[in-house]
């Protein structure tokens, strides 16, 4: 039977998660990294996104295989859904309570993220 954690625990948890990703991101020279923290938004599915992007098609893979690399070493987590590893041009890795998109510059200006979820408190890195 699944041990139950409580809401302490699952903060650290998520804390520890948020701290690996940015680290993946950061070594490997993330453009423009935002995190919008989506806790107090009703509309939202997960407690945060973390958006950058990545000035080509291989840089994007690279960071979005340094973000599981990193994540899997420290906790033991793989991703509940990826999207867009054949695209090139945007990727979606979800862990549940934080989605990270990792966009090429087009795509993200034209899906304009930050905009669209403007009431998150956003922090850049």
């Amino acid at each position: 039977m699944a041990k139950k954690r409580n809401s302490i625990q699952v903060k650290q948890i998520s804390n520890t998660l948020l701290a690996c990703i940015l680290d993946a991101l950061q070594e490997l020279k993330a453009i423009d990294i935002v995190v919008l923290d989506l806790k107090e938004v009703k509309e939202a599915s997960s407690d945060f996104f973390v958006i950058c992007n990545g000035s080509s098609s291989t840089h994007i893979n690279g960071l979005s295989d340094r973000v599981q690399k990193n994540v899997w070493e420290a906790l033991g987590e793989r991703p509940f859904h990826m999207e867009g590893r054949n695209s090139k041009s945007w990727m979606l890795i979800d862990y549940f309570n934080i989605v990270i998109h990792i966009f090429d510059k087009e795509k993200r200006s034209y899906y304009a993220l930050e905009q669209l979820w403007n009431d998150a408190v956003i922090t850049k890195h």
